[in-house]
């Protein structure tokens, strides 16, 4: 039986394998990109079974291409001698204007390309890739004020209800 991508629900067919929490701690983030990534076999075998991290990933503009360094996938167990290297540099998929967008904006001092999240979609891996701009101290310290303040209204609401 073939899928036909009109008959579909429109629900959000995602599996997450990994998620980079310290990119909105440490980043205000601008705009995102959902991207494809060239993988070996072992790589996406290991990847469906969960083993990765993107904590200390980041993204690179280079010859006019797109790539993702420090993304650390642990050898696929069954993989003998055909393994891949854990850490290694692995080119994202964008579209030509997109990469243009990226050139300029990565060019100005503060701004970083942080992986955000690594996913499955339709049976493909994909990165969800944003441009964000480095926080200073105070502001993660506001943050931080708000968030706090955020959840004392809402147990204030939920007691009054």
């Amino acid at each position: 039986m073939t899928r036909d991508r009109k008959q579909d629900p429109p629900g959000d067919d995602r599996v997450s394998v990994a998620r980079n929490p310290r990119a909105t701690h440490d980043y205000h983030i601008l705009e995102t990109w959902e991207t494809g990534i060239v993988l070996s076999g072992t790589e996406v075998k290991s990847l469906r079974q969960g083993k990765a991290s993107i904590k200390e990933a980041f993204g690179l503009v280079r010859g006019g291409e797109v790539w993702l360094e420090g993304m650390h996938i642990t050898p696929y167990e069954q993989g003998n001698r055909y393994n891949h290297e854990p850490v290694r540099a692995r080119k994202l998929l964008l579209h030509r204007r997109e990469i243009e967008r990226l050139i300029g904006a990565t060019e100005k001092k503060g701004f970083a390309l942080v992986p955000l999240e690594l996913y499955f979609k339709r049976g493909r891996a994909k990165v969800a890739l944003a441009l964000g701009k480095g926080k200073k101290v105070h502001d993660r310290r506001e943050d931080i004020k708000r968030r706090i303040a955020d959840r004392e209204m809402a147990r204030a609401m939920k007691v009054r209800a």
